[in-house]
Parts: structure tokens; sequence; C-alpha cells
């Protein structure tokens, strides 16, 4: 009895091998956010005369934690395939010359470790900063990352306020115990981990207990937001959101040293005292060049039964910020909303279900939805920047 016929994808006529490579092109590796074909994870293709497909897939590290996704995903679009009989998946793991080829095709030049949303870059960095804790402002950021990632923008979170990390556990990217996920480490590049298709990177990945306390000082803050920035993969993102701790210290100078180009987006509640201290993180932001591109008030009203709205914590303090920033800096500074205090918006940041997703016609939704809407409406020129060509 002869041997049974065996087609490799590497050969012309290979019509099924073809078929399943290409099916393949729609498997999308869900750390990086590209198909495994691009990312050169697909090894041999073998088709048999019966139509038994083998397919070999290499994964970038032992342990991957996409592997039970990315095996499961690539046996479904095999066997999709018109003519497979039989979907056979072998897992295997990437030389260390192929994770550093990886590395390279990614960052765009193998040769340099750049931070890439510095001046020049075409994502759009906006740096949400409060004057005091406790304003909402970190809940703020991972709703309106949610929101924008809702509507098809490519969207990362840089959980900054490292002494006080919560972004984590408001995106659902904790387990029971509220640990959150270590980042995957291919070579000295880190993958950000993925929630409601938000890309985010926090300190409180690296620490080992949730209850620890994260004492550090200038030069150590510096080197880990810079860090943040240079070796965790983003990719081609369209915006950027920086949660920064409460205040005017190192971790906000650092971000006007590293991100001169940043926007800011100012949180304060309707307090005078805290609109106070709000004001003074803006001016800080100016200071280094930064542009101050707006003010959400939080916690501004709760609604009654009979319609009315009781202020718990004042009136007014939203549009004060706005006012005195735009005067000190000639130009006026708009109030994006007034978010007002919303048990589904505290539900959902306990819950990891932020409300703009879990509640779209809650109150608080509908404020967050409307700042969204004129963060998108001031666009930003192309003035001063490199495109990437060159007309010689």
């Amino acid at each position: 009895m002869p041997d049974p016929v065996v087609q490799d994808s590497a050969e012309q006529d290979s019509p099924i091998a073809a078929l399943i490579r290409r099916a393949l092109d729609g498997v999308i590796d869900p750390e990086i956010r590209k198909p495994i074909t691009e990312l050169d994870m697909v090894g041999d293709i073998r088709v048999g005369e019966a139509g038994e497909a083998d397919v070999a897939i290499k994964l970038t590290i032992v342990g991957c934690p996409a592997a039970t996704a990315i095996e499961r995903d690539v046996t479904a679009a095999v066997a999709g395939v018109p003519g497979v009989t039989d979907a056979r998946i072998s897992v295997g793991v990437m030389t260390p010359v192929e994770r550093r080829a990886l590395t390279e095709k990614l960052r765009g030049d193998g040769a340099r470790r750049e931070m890439p949303f510095g001046p020049g870059t075409l994502t759009r960095v906006i740096a949400v900063t409060s004057g005091k804790g406790g304003v909402g402002k970190s809940t703020l950021t991972a709703n309106l990352a949610a929101e924008l990632a809702s509507r098809g923008l490519r969207v990362g979170v840089v959980d900054a306020d490292v002494h006080g990390f919560s972004i984590p556990g408001v995106l659902g990217l904790v387990d029971a115990a509220g640990r959150a996920p270590r980042p995957t480490r291919v070579d000295d590049m880190i993958l950000p981990p993925v929630a409601h298709g938000v890309k985010v990177i926090s300190i409180g990945m690296f620490v080992d207990d949730t209850q620890a306390a994260v004492a550090w000082r200038g030069p150590m803050l510096h080197r880990t937001i810079g860090q943040f920035l240079t070796d965790v993969y983003f990719g081609d993102l369209d915006v950027l959101l920086l949660d920064l701790p409460p205040g005017t210290g190192d971790v906000a100078i650092s971000i006007g040293q590293l991100l001169p180009n940043a926007e800011v987006l100012v949180v304060t509640t309707p307090q005078p005292a805290a609109a106070d201290v709000a004001e003074r993180s803006g001016v800080v932001a100016r200071q280094t060049g930064q542009r101050v591109v707006g003010v959400i008030e939080n916690m501004s009203g709760l609604a009654q039964p009979d319609g009315s709205v009781l202020h718990l914590f004042g009136e007014g303090g939203g549009a004060q910020v706005a006012e005195r920033l735009g005067a000190s800096v000639g130009s006026p500074v708009p109030l994006l909303a007034q978010v007002p205090l919303s048990v589904a918006l505290r539900e959902g940041g306990d819950a990891g279900a932020p409300v703009v997703l879990s509640d779209p016609s809650d109150p608080a939704s509908v404020a967050i939805r409307a700042a969204a809407d004129q963060l998108l409406a001031v666009g930003r020129g192309l003035a001063g920047r490199k495109l990437g060509f060159s007309t010689r």
C-alpha cells in the first residue's frame, strides 16, 4: 500500500494548506493583538490525502497565558477550512532567535529601545490628574478608556499612580483575592494585559501582596514610569491615558519631562477646597509645556426621587477650575462634564465593570460619554510631527 500523500504549506501545489494559512490570518494573539501569521507563530502546515491537517504553532514563551485561547482559535480556524477532515494542532515555543526577531519586528528597530510616546508621536497622550485624592480620578480614567475603546479606538492606560494603584481593579484585571495578573515578558519586552479592549500596565501587576505599600522616592519612580513607557509593548495606539497620582509631586514632574507633548485632563469635585488644589495640578502641567485640555467635575450631585439634586459636595468647583486655568493660560479651558454621584458607577468600579459598558443609560455614563465626545472633538494637529516618510 503506498504511503499517504503529504502536502507542505511551502509547496505551491498545496491548495488546502494555503487556505489554512489564510484562515490563520484571522487568529489574533490576545496579548499582542496582531494575527499569529504576522507574528511568525505558525510553523509547518501539512495536509494528508484524506484531509487531515497537522498545524504547528509556536508560542512566544513557555507557560504563555494566552496558550489555551490561541490553540482553541487555531483549531476552530483550521477545522473550518473546506477539505479539512481533522485538525491536529501541535504547540511549541519559539527559539531565542525567533523571539529576538519578533521583538525587533514589533519595535520596528531592534537596535534601539526608544520611548514611542514623546514629541512626534501620532498617539494622543492624555494625563489625568487631580489636586487631591479621593475625587474619582482612576474611576473616570478607566471609564473614559473603556468608552473610547468601545468606539473602535486603540486605547492604552498607564497606571502611574504608583502609591495608590487601582486601575487593574476598576477594569476587572484582578482575581478573587484582588491580585492583578503578571504581564507576559518576551525577552525584555512586556506585554500589557487587556481588559474591555484596553491595554493596561500598573505597578500593581508587579507587587506580590495586594496590601503592600510601594515606598519609593523620586529616582525610582522616574525609572518605573520610564520603563512603563519604553519596555511595555502597546503597539499602535490612538489614545494613551495616564492615571497620575494626586498632587504635584515626583510622578507629575517625571511625566512632564518624559511627555511634554501630553495633554492634561484635570479632575475635581464641586467643593471649593478641592477646586483650589486641582487648579495647582493644572498650573504645574502648564509649567512643563503640557496643554490642559479640559476639566471634569466628579460627584457633582445626587439626584433625588422628586427630581431635585442634592449637592453633597457643594457646587461650582469644576467651572471655577476651568475658568481659573483658562485665565492663567490665556485661552479657554472647557468644563467637559459634570459627573453625578452614581451607585452604578461605584458598583461598576468595585466589580471591574465600567459603568459606560455595564449601564450606558446611567446618568454618570451619559456624562462620561459627553466628556469623551468633547475630547475627540478637540482633535490634534500634525504640525511638527514626523510622518514616517520622505519626499526624496
